[in-house]
C-alpha cells in the first residue's frame, strides 16, 4: 500500500531554483546561465529516522525538489519532512535499500539527482562543488563523491571509511540502483566524474545502534547470500570474520584510527561472523 503527498501547480511540480539561490550564481560566472536551465532532485529514503532528517534536509533545502521515500516511520519523520516541502511517499513494506531507493528515483522529476542517506548531510563547500560540477559536467553522466564517516562521535580517517567515494550525484536517465537488499550500489551508463568536498556521515552513533545495524545488516547479507545459492560453515564464518578484523585493523590502518578503531575492526568482524552463520543456518533450514 502507497501513500503519497504531492504539491504541484498545473499538475507540476513547482521547482524551487536551487542555483538561483546558491552563492556561486550571485557571482555571474561563464556557467551562471547555463546553471539556472538545470534541475535537481534529492531523494531520501526513511525509516523511523527522527533524529537526524532534519539536518538532513536543512542540508538539501537549495535543491529544487526533495522526495522522501518512508517505509512506515512511527515517529515524526514524516512530519518533519513535510516542513521542507518534500515530496512524500509511504509504504507499509520493505523491499530492500535498492529497490526502495529506485522508488524514490522513480519519483523524482529533476535532471539531476542526489541520492541521500538520512543520516547524512551535504556542507556548503560540497553544494558549491555540486553547483560547479553539473555545469560542466558535458557529457559526464555521474559523480561520485567522497564520504567522511563518524564511528561514535570520531570521524574516521582510515579503517577502510577515508576516502569512502560513493556515486550519488547523477543524471535522472542514466543510472538505476541495484536491486540488492543491503549495500546497493548505482549502476551508471556512462562516465562517471569525482568530486573533491566530502559528504558527511553519522554512520554509528552509539553502541546501541551499533548492535542494531549489526544484527540487521549480517540478516540482509544472509538472505542476500541465500538467494544466490550461496552456501557456509562455522569454519568459514571464523575465517571470514577474522580476516574483516586483520583488514579493517592491520591493512587499512585502523590502529590509527585509536580506540574507535579497535572497536570499527570488531564490529566489523562480528557482522561478517554472523551473516555466515545466519547464511549456514538458512542453508540447512532450506536442505530439511
Amino acid at each position: 500500500m502507497v501513500n503519497s503527498e504531492r504539491l504541484t501547480v498545473n499538475g507540476k511540480i513547482p521547482f524551487r531554483g536551487c542555483f538561483s539561490y546558491s552563492p556561486f550564481s550571485v557571482h555571474r560566472s561563464p556557467f551562471t546561465v547555463y546553471q539556472l536551465l538545470m534541475s535537481l532532485s534529492v531523494i531520501v529514503i526513511t525509516k523511523d529516522s527522527e533524529p537526524v532528517i532534519r539536518r538532513c534536509l536543512e542540508s538539501a533545502a537549495w535543491a529544487d525538489e526533495i522526495v522522501v521515500v518512508d517505509s512506515g516511520s512511527a515517529d515524526r519523520t514524516v512530519e518533519i519532512a513535510r516542513e521542507f516541502g518534500a515530496r512524500i511517499e509511504v509504504t507499509d513494506e520493505w523491499p530492500g535499500y535498492g529497490p526502495q531507493k529506485n522508488r524514490a528515483l522513480d519519483l523524482a522529476q529533476g535532471e539531476w539527482v542526489l541520492s541521500l542517506d538520512s543520516d547524512e548531510w551535504v556542507t556548503s563547500e560540497l553544494r558549491a562543488e555540486i553547483g560547479r560540477a553539473i555545469a560542466a559536467a558535458g557529457g559526464t553522466a555521474a559523480f561520485r563523491i567522497p564520504r567522511r564517516s563518524s564511528f561514535c562521535g570520531r570521524f574516521m580517517r582510515h579503517s577502510g571509511w577515508w576516502p569512502d567515494y560513493v556515486t550519488r550525484l547523477f543524471r535522472r536517465d542514466t543510472a538505476r540502483f541495484s536491486d540488492d537488499l543491503v549495500h546497493e550500489r548505482l549502476i551508471v551508463n556512462g562516465a562517471v566524474g569525482t568530486i573533491k568536498q566530502p559528504m558527511l556521515h553519522e554512520a554509528i552513533k552509539d553502541l546501541d545502534q551499533m548492535l542494531a545495524k549489526m544484527n540487521s545488516y549480517s540478516s540482509a547479507g544472509a538472505q542476500m547470500f541465500h538467494q544466490k545459492g550461496r552456501r557456509a560453515s562455522l569454519i568459514a564464518a571464523l575465517l571470514h570474520g577474522g580476516w574483516a578484523f586483520f583488514r579493517t585493523y592491520f591493512l587499512r590502518a585502523g590502529f590509527l584510527d585509536g580506540r574507535e578503531g579497535f572497536m570499527l575492526a570488531v564490529c566489523n568482524a562480528e557482522i561478517t561472523y554472523y551473516r555466515y552463520v545466519k547464511l549456514m543456518l538458512l542453508s540447512r533450514k532450506s536442505d530439511k
